[in-house]
């Protein structure tokens, strides 16, 4: 009966051992991975809403919420929401020049104008678009989403064209 005690003594304590491993393991793993998750699960929870939602409240990475409304979260969501490429909010919903609106994500900028309508500049398009001034600058708004190209990708603006071919970016304006 001691034999039986002591064998099964020794494997609880093995199997103890081993649950505490993985469940060290699998902490660690989590712990190594980027704040993005926490923050998705986070802000995934918040964005839980009606399918037909005008409005959400995302939590970012500081805890602050930002909320994304609209044709901004109409658009936002289309993209992926805080799972695709345009990721949390970084800012609230701004005015731009001749009536437009920007909001800022981590990923790119979601764009509206009366004129335009809504869109999305990110990347090295976005980089360069900025640098031309953005919405204030010669280039304007956008009026397409990016667009394949052969070898890169392409956005149009009303004053003007973006293109990123070959790790090259170019301005065209009107």
């Amino acid at each position: 009966m001691r034999t039986f005690a002591r064998r099964s003594a020794g494997f609880i304590a093995a199997l103890a051992v081993v649950t505490a491993f993985t469940a060290g393991c699998d902490k660690d793993d989590k712990d190594s991975k980027s704040d993005t998750a926490a923050a998705t699960t986070s802000a995934m929870a918040a964005e839980t809403t009606t399918e037909h939602a005008t409005e959400t409240k995302i939590a970012t990475r500081d805890g602050a919420e930002v909320t994304v409304a609209g044709d901004f979260l109409a658009k936002y969501t289309e993209m992926g929401g805080v799972t695709g490429p345009l990721g949390l909010p970084t800012g609230a919903q701004q005015d731009a020049p001749g009536g437009g609106k920007i909001q800022e994500f981590a990923g790119g900028a979601i764009v509206s104008s009366p004129a335009t309508g809504i869109h999305v500049v990110w990347g090295e398009i976005r980089k360069a678009w900025e640098e031309h001034g953005g919405p204030g600058g010669k280039l304007g708004y956008p009026t397409s989403d990016e667009t394949d190209i052969t070898g890169g990708k392409q956005s149009e603006f009303t004053g003007g064209t973006i293109t990123w071919v070959d790790n090259q970016t170019t301005v065209t304006e009107k």
